[in-house]
């Protein structure tokens, strides 16, 4: 043998025993797989094979309602400016009655309630508005309708009119709206798996029966309780006090873990019933870093006086509450409290100079004027309260005597 090939011999045979000593030292004796060892090694296997695939379902549930709830409301993907910086925000929510009892229509917005949260002092407001409350209807693009009921605002011009006729009546910036059409309210609810309200009182309603006291309702139960007026002895004011415990409800529940196992629903009712400017990431956004502000919510309503116009009846805010509430939004928003003037409280300022009514008064009123858009005498010399601008209308009307043309107003309630 070559002396090399005997060295090279040597070499391998050296380095291949300290390979071996090597790898000894790494691996395992065999005494040590003991069946409790393997058994953790076989959880711990499991265990990571389910974080992936948890990871992979929460995944695919975030990108499946983001697609649903961005493509269905034409929304982009970024967060707001206002949500990200943790801002306090405002938002109009709108319970409109398509769908309800066979209406196909656009409808009226049968529940208008303005919310808003404030994340830096962990506080909310929610305050009901009369859908009859007397306003100035905004965002008419014909500019055809002046004062007349507030939820008229919605089939006027949508969504957008609702938002302009509310933030102009307060004197509050509303930054966004949620429109859910009222027969999502069974489905919701049932997503969420029912909500706990506080019954005032015992009543029927559409063959469900509540009882004083604390009760489950599921989504037909909810439909029922939240619809029903005329029996109640606060007539609207407490259906919107019922309004507002159920949806504060589903808020609460919303925003609770156990709901996720039910996202897919919750993206079906999205899909068919819910209209906003949020997109899902100011809604995720929203449901981490405003929660807080459930635990402090000041709820309230705009409280209106009875008025007879034109043989309807009205419900007519006065200076006095608009301003008490539009304070309290305001200040919630971190904004600085502004006198009112607007349309609304020139109004009430013409008919308490002109026709004295007086707000203390608890039984309605009967005097109570509308007054021309830009002058101070009667719109079309009556006690009207809501009309289509005359100069618009293709008639050249045969009553124009009684007022000047261009402010004329042709008026039916």
């Amino acid at each position: 043998m070559e002396p090399n090939s005997k060295r090279r011999e040597e070499y391998r045979a050296k380095h291949s025993s300290l390979n071996l000593h090597h790898n000894r030292a790494l691996a395992a004796d065999k005494s040590s797989y003991k069946p409790g060892n393997m058994f953790a090694r076989f959880i711990g296997l499991i265990a990571l094979v389910a974080v992936c695939f948890g990871v992979a379902w929460a995944a695919h549930m975030y990108f499946t309602i983001h697609s649903a709830v961005d493509g269905r409301n034409g929304g982009g993907l970024a967060t707001s400016a206002k949500i990200t910086n943790r801002q306090p925000i405002s938002v109009l929510i709108l319970g409109v009655d398509q769908g309800i009892e066979g209406r196909h229509d656009r409808g009226n917005s049968d529940t208008l309630i303005l919310a808003t949260a404030n994340p830096q002092k962990n506080t909310a407001t929610m305050t009901s508005i009369p859908r009859d409350t007397l306003a100035d209807i905004k965002g008419d693009p014909g500019d055809k309708y002046f004062m007349f009921r507030v939820n008229s605002a919605y089939e006027i011009g949508g969504s957008k009119s609702s938002v302009k006729t509310v933030s102009s009546l307060l004197n509050v910036p509303i930054n966004y709206y949620v429109e859910v059409n009222m027969k999502a309210l069974r489905s919701l609810v049932n997503a969420v798996g029912g909500v706990d309200v506080n019954v005032p009182f015992d009543f029927s309603y559409d063959w469900c029966d509540f009882h004083k006291g604390k009760q489950h309702l599921n989504g037909r139960h909810a439909v029922a309780y939240v619809r029903m007026r005329k029996e109640d002895p606060r007539g609207d004011y407490g259906r919107q006090l019922r309004q507002r415990q159920v949806i504060e409800a589903i808020a609460h529940k919303a925003m609770s873990v156990n709901t996720i196992s039910n996202y897919r629903k919750l993206v079906d009712i999205f899909n068919k019933y819910v209209k906003t400017n949020l997109t899902f990431n100011d809604m995720l956004s929203l449901a981490l870093n405003y929660r807080g502000c459930m635990s402090n919510l000041n709820s309230g309503f705009l409280q209106g006086h009875d008025a007879w116009i034109d043989g309807a009846l009205i419900q007519v805010a006065s200076t006095k509450e608009l301003q008490k509430t539009s304070n309290k939004i305001r200040k919630n928003l971190n904004l600085p409290v502004e006198t009112l003037d607007n349309e609304e409280t020139r109004q009430n300022e013409l008919n308490d100079q002109n026709n004295h009514v007086k707000w203390d008064d608890p039984n309605a009123f009967t005097t109570y004027q509308i007054y021309e858009q830009n002058a101070d005498k009667p719109a079309g010399g009556s006690n009207s309260g809501y009309g289509e601008n005359s100069s618009s209308s293709t008639s050249s009307s045969s009553s124009s005597s009684s007022s000047s043309s261009s402010s004329t107003w042709k008026f039916h309630w």
